[in-house]
């Protein structure tokens, strides 16, 4: 079985409609390969007919020395197999497999999270991939720790590792739970404790510290977060930027989505999606500091506020310089 290419424990979980190539490479510009081990791309729907080469290279962007690995979600065998194949034609290093999704359309679709109360069918899906393209490339599972209870954890976990997969991440919630406050980290130490494989755990990590309070808690392998690196890009390193940095990197953003001729309410909109999010550098502190962003109707409001911000930044230290 290839070997898992990250070059930390340390990952960045897929989001949709937010972890876009855009919002990667400026996360991983900010981060050394030993600060911030992987990540993944936001998950590519396949439905019954198999996806192509443009299409994926689209989702996966440039890359780098970190390395990013495509998601997949589905159900038709098929679709799925050939996609996965030309994935790995085209120069794909991990697969990763979504059975997390708790959305209504992938319930609808059999697909993301409504195998979690199947395991067979899980392990099938895991099988099939691996069976495709395993021998080339690291198949990995993300999952939950159930549907409507935690009760098949370990059959899920079992089952992702009979199918081949190379690693299981395990988001701590169940599908009903969705994204509520707390992740019981006590099932990231069940399913350690059921896999064969590495485990990388996900859900309730806030600080750079608490990547190792979960690994050294649970026994997992790897540490996963998600909506925290929304509102702090430099989580992976520890790294406490200034009002100025939080500025610059959201500017940043901005300059990418009107770059590909995002118009400026969309765009500011995006910024509100990280802005309700953010916890660092001192600029949305509090309820009232928050809300004075997220109610701002007048996007060119928004965007001079951070120009002010970001000019008390040094040249030299500015994305791009």
């Amino acid at each position: 079985m290839p070997s898992l290419p990250f070059t930390a424990r340390n990952l960045l979980a897929p989001m949709e409609g937010v972890t876009d190539p855009l919002f990667r490479r400026l996360v991983l510009d900010l981060h050394s390969p030993n600060d911030l081990g992987g990540t993944f791309t936001e998950f590519l729907r396949v439905s019954n007919q198999a996806r192509t080469a443009r299409t994926i290279q689209e989702h996966l962007g440039p890359q780098g020395p970190i390395p990013v690995g495509l998601q997949l979600m589905g159900s038709a065998s098929e679709a799925l197999i050939q996609t996965a194949r030309t994935a790995v034609d085209s120069g794909v290093k991990l697969i990763d497999l979504n059975f997390g999704c708790p959305s209504k359309g992938a319930l609808k679709g059999c697909a993301g999270s409504s195998l979690l109360d199947d395991p067979k069918s899980l392990e099938g899906v895991v099988a099939d991939i691996h069976a495709a393209v395993g021998e080339q490339v690291p198949v990995t599972a993300k999952l939950r720790a159930g549907g409507e209870d935690d009760e098949l954890l370990e059959d899920l976990i079992r089952a992702a590792c009979a199918g081949g997969a190379a690693m299981v991440t395990l988001h701590a919630r169940t599908r009903r739970e969705a994204y509520a406050p707390l992740a019981p980290w006590e099932r990231l130490a069940r399913a350690v404790a059921a896999s064969s494989v590495p485990l990388c755990g996900n859900g309730g990590i806030n600080t750079h510290q608490d990547f190792e309070r979960m690994r050294s808690e649970t026994g997992c392998q790897y540490a996963m977060v998600g909506r925290a690196a929304l509102g702090n890009p430099w989580i992976f390193s520890g790294h406490e930027p200034d009002a100025a940095e939080c500025a610059d990197f959201l500017l940043s953003y901005a300059d990418g989505l009107l770059a590909r001729n995002a118009p400026l309410r969309g765009t500011v909109s995006r910024l509100k999606q990280l802005l309700r999010h953010w916890s660092v550098g001192g600029i949305a502190e509090g309820p009232d500091g928050r809300r004075s962003w997220l109610h701002e109707r007048d996007p060119n409001k928004v965007m001079d506020r951070l120009h002010a911000l970001q000019t008390d930044l040094q040249p030299a230290h500015r994305f791009g310089q």
